[in-house]
């Protein structure tokens, strides 16, 4: 069936719903299975931009000057004579990352010689706010003055600071230098000019806005973790995604090398800076700035419980499908029993001590860890199983998540959930990116789910557009719509959905690789889309418990175009009913509550919706957002009309 027709039967169908009132009737007394705390996280991967400029709050690209290209993101200011800057390569000066560079600066004023960074797609720059430039060095003597100013795109000094370095005597010194910015900007660059005589060592180039998440040194940006914050996620699910896998084994993510001071963390290629030839990325890498330990304190701040994803021998089998013999596995599997030492082992231990000289002696409460991304196959289970029996033995606490694969469906996923069913899988890790028309008919999928034995984590989903739709384009109010719908049938089956996220979660709208996704950035403004507001009204509605909803007898799972689901939240004392009407016509409802007669006289009810299905909130304005009213609750009913294309949450108090 073709959209257009897709969408007229749609619209049919809900204009008769109109023409008679709907009926759900909520079971109040039939309370039902458990909602999990962590049913509704998000999903981190470093795509789109969205750690290393992203929510890593760090503005200079390539400050270690370690990328493939070592001057990449840098432009030499000048007249610059043979040898005047060197790329030096010094592995006993730092393994993890060996290049500095040597100016030599030879009677030079100031204007006359110097490097410009251009940051990740320029700098955002907010006026009153204070910026932290920091740089090692070495020099033999003085007689060089470091001025680093802020330039906006008009060219104009926004912020300055210098300093004149002492003789070092071959040692290297950090410096730290603040300034308050003058200006707002969302493209500044950073210029050093070198002024005097004399040669200098630079490295670790740095520069931080003041306003760090929680005011944290050399943090995380704060808007964009407090669209998280604000969504009060279960869990977070990191670092990915195929940022796991890596291209080749060699690419993959290794924590234990994300850990320690930021100078010692070795920097690789980010997987997804060649992925598309599209949307190439050549200056895309991973600093892990945002390491393990970030992670970690992160989900902690916002009150989610860590999911981490480890590498389980296997690289993406899309790309290389690099395999570590099962004979060479057992350092894979030692870095996932170490994982759970550095967050949950005491600051004695090897590797809680770790954790206790990063600045958190106290633990991070670990409870679940998954074994590989995405991979499938003999092979994938074949290392499924050394993992399960190494963590089972040592750690039977810790719950492990296994891949199902790429598709919800089909040969590969039969295999790997029947597989991993008689394994006794704590999880299963299906991922659906499928169009709003898959969403729509498989509200019902789990209703025939077997309800004991492992249990499903949603770990990857999102509504597609088509082709004709692109970059943030695709974020759609229609999407959104479909995923809510979709989302009536996980709460429905509290029982056999544990755990659900959205994914990816962040793009930068000027370096994204992927779309759609949850959240979009530049480098000052951040943006919910409506899929954003959707994943939110679920995480802030969850409840406790599932409750029966029927209409005509039966769930609603998009009969005349419209999706239900109830749930009771024992602790805030509501009954909460979620609607989903996908039509363009609107319908006439009413919310039928029996079983407690001390409802509240009134109910608040929020609507997320608009008249146009492909719209889009954007960094100039934000249509699709939820709206509060209040509603009167008569004789344990609520009468309402479902507004087309849209998601309402109903919300009653009872004594």
């Amino acid at each position: 069936m073709n959209k257009f027709l897709f969408s007229c039967c749609l619209s049919l169908s809900a204009a008769a719903a109109f023409s008679q009132q709907k009926t759900f009737t909520v079971n109040t007394a039939q309370v039902g299975a458990a909602i999990q705390p962590t049913m509704y996280g998000v999903f981190f991967e470093d795509i789109n931009m969205g750690a290393d400029g992203g929510i890593y709050a760090e503005l200079v690209k390539n400050r270690s000057f370690e990328f493939n290209n070592p001057l990449m993101g840098w432009t030499i200011n000048g007249k610059k004579e043979e040898g005047d800057l060197l790329v030096l390569n010094s592995p006993a000066y730092n393994k993890a990352n060996p290049n500095y560079i040597r100016v030599k600066v030879n009677h030079r004023r100031k204007g006359e010689w110097g490097l410009t960074n251009e940051g990740f797609r320029g700098m955002g720059i907010r006026a009153g706010v204070n910026y932290t430039l920091s740089l090692q060095y070495r020099t033999a003597q003085p007689g060089i003055t470091i001025h680093g100013e802020l330039v906006n795109a008009a060219g104009k000094v926004i912020g300055s600071a210098s300093f004149s370095p002492a003789g070092t005597n071959g040692n290297w010194q950090t410096k730290s230098l603040s300034f308050t910015a003058a200006a707002q900007d969302t493209t500044a660059k950073l210029t050093l000019w070198l002024e005097g005589d004399g040669v200098i060592d630079l490295d670790m180039i740095s520069l931080f806005p003041g306003d760090t998440w929680k005011n944290r040194p050399k943090g995380l940006r704060a808007d964009m973790v407090q669209m998280l914050a604000d969504m009060k996620p279960g869990f977070i699910r990191f670092p990915g995604g195929c940022i796991v896998e890596g291209r080749d084994l060699a690419n993959r993510f290794q924590w234990k090398k994300t850990l320690g001071p930021i100078e010692n963390r070795e920097l690789i290629i980010n997987r997804w800076n060649t992925e598309f030839n599209h949307r190439l990325t050549p200056d895309y890498y991973q600093s892990f700035g945002l390491g393990f330990f970030e992670y970690f304190q992160l989900a902690e701040d916002i009150g989610a419980a860590p999911l981490p994803i480890l590498n389980c021998g296997m690289a993406c089998q899309f790309n290389t499908a690099e395999l570590a013999p099962m004979e060479e596995l057992q350092p894979y599997i030692q870095d996932a029993l170490d994982l759970v030492e550095f967050a949950n082992g005491p600051a004695t231990s090897t590797w809680g001590k770790v954790r206790a000289d990063m600045g958190h002696p106290e633990p991070f409460h670990l409870t679940m860890i998954g074994v590989g991304n995405e991979n499938w196959g003999p092979q994938y289970i074949e290392r499924a199983r050394a993992f399960a029996a190494a963590l089972k033995a040592k750690h039977p606490e810790i719950k492990l998540v296994f891949s199902s694969g790429t598709d919800p469906n089909g040969p590969r996923f039969d295999y790997l959930n029947d597989t991993l069913r008689k394994m006794n899988a704590d999880f299963i890790d299906e991922h659906y990116y499928r169009s709003p028309e898959w969403f729509l008919s498989n509200a019902a999928r789990y209703d025939q789910y077997p309800r004991t034995g492992s249990k499903v984590f949603a770990g990857e989903y999102a509504a597609h557009e088509g082709k004709d739709f692109t970059g943030a384009e695709r974020n759609t109010l229609r999407a959104a719509i479909a995923e809510a719908a979709f989302l009536t049938g996980l709460e429905r089956n509290a029982d056999v959905v544990h755990m659900a996220s959205y994914a990816p979660l962040f793009a930068h709208a000027a370096a994204w690789q992927w779309a759609p996704d949850l959240i979009w950035v530049n480098n000052l403004q951040v943006v919910g889309t409506p899929s954003y507001q959707v994943q939110k009204l679920y995480s802030l509605n969850k409840g406790t418990n599932v409750l029966p909803l029927l209409s005509d007898g039966k769930p609603v799972t998009g009969q005349d175009s419209l999706y239900a689901s109830a749930v009771i939240d024992q602790h805030k004392k509501e009954i909460i009913v979620k609607l989903v009407n996908v039509s363009q016509q609107p319908v006439s409802g009413k919310i039928a509550l029996q079983g407690k007669n001390n409802l509240a006289k009134t109910a608040v009810l929020t609507t997320l919706s608009g008249n146009d299905p492909v719209a889009v909130n954007n960094f100039s304005a934000q249509p699709i957002v939820p709206v509060d009213r209040e509603v009167v609750v008569s004789k344990q009913s609520v009468a309402l009309t479902l507004a087309p294309n849209s998601l309402q949450v109903l919300r009653v108090k009872f004594k």
